[in-house]
């Protein structure tokens, strides 16, 4: 099940890209930085969700809380992912990541490790109350 689950948020970490790239090449320039951001965020979650409920059959976990746990592998991962790679690689400062929680400044990106956590259980129950 973990290299299943692993294998899952790679993908959603390349469509992560693409909404990215998306929000940069075409949403920013039509709507501005803000609502960009905004609906970039939302429609990252839905894809998250989407993911999920997609590939929970193949990643077979066996009851909600092995479901949470892939949640929470997901959300380790892309929380590394961003904020290691975001400041290691991509040489972001660490002000610029933390800028994306900021709820005050309109900033919904928390929805994301939100959905992401919560995407795989919520997935899971819905597969099992159809069967």
């Amino acid at each position: 099940m973990p290299l299943r689950a692993i294998c899952v948020w790679l993908g959603i970490l390349v469509l992560a890209n693409v909404n990215g790239a998306i929000r940069e090449l075409l949403l920013v320039p039509r709507l501005g930085p803000a609502s960009a951001h905004i609906l970039s965020t939302l429609v990252l979650g839905a894809v998250v969700a989407w993911v999920a409920w997609l590939t929970i059959p193949w990643i077979r976990p066996q009851s909600q809380a092995e479901a949470l746990l892939v949640g929470g592998g997901w959300l380790a991962l892309t929380l590394s992912f961003e904020f290691l790679a975001g400041h290691f690689l991509f040489r972001k400062p660490w002000a610029v990541l933390l800028a994306d929680y900021d709820l005050l400044a309109g900033r919904i990106w928390i929805l994301v490790p939100l959905v992401t956590v919560l995407a795989p259980p919520w997935a899971w129950r819905r597969r099992r109350a159809q069967a």
